[in-house]
């Protein structure tokens, strides 16, 4: 849930981050967020035979460090080029998050409660939805810049990690 917040961010701020930290133009944020769509679903492809390969929580958990990673490092870049290349990255780790835990969600609930638990989860997020756009807005005014703002997505997906660590499968299954 945590690390859904997480990409909430990146979803909601990512191209008012572009723009105010980076000087990008509303056309090229569009080829920007283009090309993040065509990453997203080279990694949800290419982590889709992870997934099989390993688990879904596997698959999460790599996805989070990746977000870690590549979101710690749009952080600090100053060049468009690297913001594009790290933003990227970034990408390639945002559509195997997504889709393992749809998964991983099948695979921990029981099957006569799928339809609960999807109502769950999708309920849970929009509860929780405000929490991310909250603390970015509060850290770019407590700090005066986004890059402090933009840090909640990664310390959500930290948090993610954590609490997934904890989180114990039920035995692997395969649908």
């Amino acid at each position: 849930m945590f690390y859904a917040d997480g990409l909430l961010v990146v979803f909601q701020f990512g191209g008012i981050y572009a723009a105010g930290t980076f000087g990008m133009t509303f056309s090229e944020i569009l080829k920007f967020g283009i090309a993040m769509n065509i990453f997203a679903g080279l990694g949800a492809f290419v982590f889709a035979w992870v997934e099989d390969w390993l688990t879904s929580k596997t698959t999460i958990f790599i996805s989070l460090i990746g977000l870690v990673g590549f979101g710690s490092a749009l952080l600090f870049v100053e060049a468009q080029s690297y913001f594009w290349a790290f933003g990227l990255g970034l990408s390639f780790f945002i559509g195997p998050a997504q889709s393992a835990s749809r998964a991983f969600l099948a695979r921990l609930s029981p099957k006569q409660l799928h339809g609960e638990m999807y109502g769950l989860f999708a309920m849970s997020g929009k509860a929780t939805s405000f929490i991310g756009p909250m603390l970015f807005g509060w850290l770019t005014i407590l700090f005066e810049t986004q890059r402090a703002g933009m840090f909640v997505a990664v310390a959500f997906w930290l948090i993610g990690i954590i609490v997934l660590m904890f989180v114990k499968p039920t035995v692997k299954t395969k649908f």
